[in-house]
């Protein structure tokens, strides 16, 4: 955790409030380490671009859901556009 922090610029608390809101749930390495995959570090920098502007953790939680539901429901109309 300390290492994604430190390459995010925020305190590992953060990383961990990006967890207790359910935006990211990290792997547990065998002595219990919470790593975190790539996509998820992409999360935790949108969630601190959008804290950073003032956006409550929360809201900034769900903006990024949602945002994410977005580029997911473009991709599928895309593909589905193609095999017509």
């Amino acid at each position: 955790m300390g290492r994604a922090a430190e390459i995010l610029g925020v305190t590992p608390a953060f990383l961990r409030s990006l967890g207790a809101a359910r935006l990211i749930e990290p792997q547990r390495s065998e002595g219990g380490h919470r790593r975190y995959s790539r996509y998820q570090l992409r999360l935790a920098a949108r969630a601190r671009e959008l804290v950073d502007q003032g956006t409550a953790l929360e809201a900034a939680c769900r903006i990024i859901i949602l945002e994410d539901q977005l580029a997911e429901a473009l991709r599928i109309n895309a593909e589905l556009r193609r095999r017509d």
